[in-house]
């Protein structure tokens, strides 16, 4: 009891002061400097302080440039890149990974916030199972003002296999990833506008498993200047068919539930009907005794 208790303490404050993984933060900023100070509020009051931030901004055509260095100053733990011309977000978060020096890497929009123990929380994983390239958080949904309204329900265990494709979907923020598991992926696709953290989070589960963290880690704010609330919805939704379809290519998938994978992508809805099946009752049934046996 007495050896559990000070060993306890020894791993809890070690990461709590940071001595273990460097974590960098990601952030691809696009016209978000009118919310960037909650973000930056979140991140410095961590409780896990060995981190850095990489900032990439779009070529921003509001005062995003001048508010967010106004608000870091001199902090050399954050670095702020600027794209030549507005590059879209798959090249931006991209870039984000170019600049990153960290472990642990995360993406945080610039206009949605961590809550205190984001980092702790995931750092922890990573010490408790080595295996794992990921770890992955239920998430808050907020009003604009960054005030809670509900957990996001989806969000569960995964089991994951190569016929997994998030979809529908099971996991998002707060998504955290090794570094040298990225570098053994294709990397994002630079010209995807939207599904970018899914084509992300499909790469990297190529690689190993992902640990679920049951609780809130990562305030999700919704707004009128957001994606998903400009119209944009069928655009992400076709994005998010043409993800899943390289990736069945990229797994070498021929066929899902004994009918065929098409060639070439040509229409959204032939994708999802191919995994319509993920959503029956049985293969629910399924995975979840196949998860209490793992």
């Amino acid at each position: 009891m007495i050896f559990k208790f000070f060993n306890d303490y020894f791993y809890r404050g070690n990461i709590t002061h940071g001595t273990m993984n460097k974590v960098s933060i990601l952030i691809a900023n696009y016209n978000n400097g009118k919310f960037f100070l909650e973000c930056y509020n979140s991140i410095i009051n961590q409780t896990y302080n060995n981190w850095e931030v990489i900032i990439v901004d779009d070529a921003s055509t509001d005062d995003s440039i001048e508010i967010i260095k106004s608000i870091i100053q001199n902090d050399n733990r954050f670095k702020l890149y600027q794209n030549s011309s507005n590059k879209g977000c798959g090249f931006t978060k991209r870039e984000c990974m170019e600049h990153a020096t960290g472990d642990i890497c995360a993406y945080l929009d610039p206009d949605d916030a961590l809550y205190p123990i984001a980092l702790e929380e995931s750092i922890e994983e990573y010490l408790f199972n080595d295996k794992i390239v990921a770890t992955y958080s239920k998430m808050m949904m907020c009003d604009e003002n960054l005030n809670p309204q509900k957990t996001f329900s989806a969000t569960k265990q995964i089991f994951n296999d190569k016929y997994f494709f998030n979809c529908p979907i099971q996991f998002s923020h707060f998504f955290t990833f090794k570094r040298e598991t990225y570098l053994k992926t294709q990397g994002i696709n630079p010209d995807l506008k939207s599904a970018v953290d899914q084509d992300l989070y499909l790469k990297i589960l190529e690689f190993g498993n992902a640990a679920f963290i049951n609780e809130d880690l990562y305030q999700y704010r919704l707004h009128s200047f957001g994606i998903s609330q400009q119209g944009s919805k069928q655009r992400a939704k076709d994005s998010f068919a043409k993800v899943i379809h390289e990736t069945m290519k990229r797994r070498g998938i021929k066929t899902i539930n004994n009918q065929d994978v098409p060639e070439q992508f040509t229409n959204p809805e032939e994708i999802f009907q191919l995994l319509q099946y993920q959503t029956a009752p049985l293969f629910r049934i399924r995975n979840k005794l196949k998860l209490t046996f793992l």
